[in-house]
């Protein structure tokens, strides 16, 4: 797959400047930082999460866990983790499990934290859509794709 449409159609409606790069196929955001020889801190990852407002996608570094109690407490309300049904219908040209961590680019709230590594790093990567491809930009071109997220603290490393 490479990309997936709605990524890259939004990438490119921003004039981002990314590479593509591939991985032997991987299942999980640490064996994908492990096999693309990625530090699981640059590797950002989504993390869908549902409640009655709707879908979140929260990002963090691969090597971070997603705190809910501090996620709940910071947006004042229930949430918790998707099932991949949900997951595939939201990102429907993704595998599953594959989720970009662009939210935007599927009209999903989106939230991150940048007191993690995400916010400090020169070079960011993620999944581009599929398990067997990353996408490799600038820590300031995932800044400014950032923007429009909202922001919290409600992660750790692991």
């Amino acid at each position: 797959m490479a990309i997936a449409a709605k990524l890259e159609n939004y990438l490119q409606e921003r004039d981002v400047e990314y590479h593509v790069e591939t991985h032997p196929r991987s299942e999980f955001s640490m064996e994908t930082a492990e096999k693309a020889h990625v530090h699981g801190d640059a590797l950002a990852k989504g993390v869908l999460v549902g409640g009655d407002d709707g879908y979140l996608l929260v990002v963090v570094p691969a090597d971070y866990v997603v705190e809910l109690g501090s996620l709940r407490k910071l947006l004042g309300r229930e949430v918790a983790l998707t099932d991949e049904a949900d997951l595939g219908k939201i990102f429907d040209d993704c595998e599953l499990g594959a989720v970009p961590p662009i939210g935007m680019a599927y009209g999903v709230r989106t939230i991150w934290d940048p007191s993690s590594s995400l916010g400090k790093l020169d070079e960011i990567y993620f999944e581009a859509g599929d398990h067997e491809s990353l996408v490799r930009m600038s820590g300031s071109h995932f800044h400014e794709l950032m923007a429009p997220a909202e922001r919290g603290e409600f992660s750790h490393h692991i």
